[in-house]
């Protein structure tokens, strides 16, 4: 059973948030450090390059993981990482190569594990939306970041698109730009990822 609260206590209730800047602050206000993101997009569109922006980002508040369960520690994943300029995070930034959900779930409980964890791909991971409800609920200290595929402009498969519904922070990447579409929402709602990129998709319509 659940612990029951009067109104003036959840009023006075502080939630941890980032105290994003800039373009952060711009597109995505200042966010809880805990709880379910959930980035999606097309190929090609920027979903990678934004995501290891995001990584970067967050490492100036929290310790973070990347749980690359697609690419491993590839060439693609090489470049990507000294694209980004990761080596100047240090020992904030961590990479998994091809960690499944369960051994996942024994490194968050440990001591000192990760604030922030995101998962490339949702759909690499094969949980169901049941699976991924237990585990947001026993990792409830922590942030999880889930990245998709996309078909159109939805979320590729059903869980999937349970998942995006449920997260509080929802980001679709399109054209080289990302949107906030969920519960955090700065005073423009989007940010550039690419500027020479956005400008070619952007100028076509």
């Amino acid at each position: 059973m659940g612990r029951q609260l009067t109104v003036s206590e959840v009023l006075r209730k502080k939630e941890h948030t980032f105290p994003f800047k800039g373009k952060w602050r711009e597109a995505f206000g200042e966010p809880e450090r805990t709880g379910v993101w959930f980035i999606w997009g097309n190929s090609g569109n920027g979903k990678s390059s934004f995501t290891m922006q995001l990584c970067k980002e967050l490492c100036k508040y929290a310790r973070v993981a990347y749980d690359s369960l697609e690419e491993g520690t590839g060439m693609t994943m090489r470049q990507s990482l000294q694209r980004h300029g990761m080596l100047d995070v240090g020992g904030r930034f961590s990479l998994l190569d091809n960690e499944s959900m369960p051994y996942l779930r024994v490194r968050l409980r440990q001591r000192k594990s990760p604030d922030v964890v995101i998962i490339d791909s949702f759909q690499y991971t094969q949980m169901t939306y049941k699976e991924y409800i237990r585990m947001k609920e026993t990792n409830r200290g922590k942030l999880l970041i889930f990245i998709s595929h996309a078909n159109g402009q939805r979320p590729r498969g059903s869980a999937a698109v349970s998942v995006m519904y449920d997260a509080a922070l929802k980001i679709w990447v399109e054209g080289f730009k990302a949107f906030s579409k969920g519960r955090f929402i700065g005073e423009t709602g989007e940010m550039t990822i690419w500027e020479e990129g956005a400008a070619k998709y952007w100028g076509r319509s």
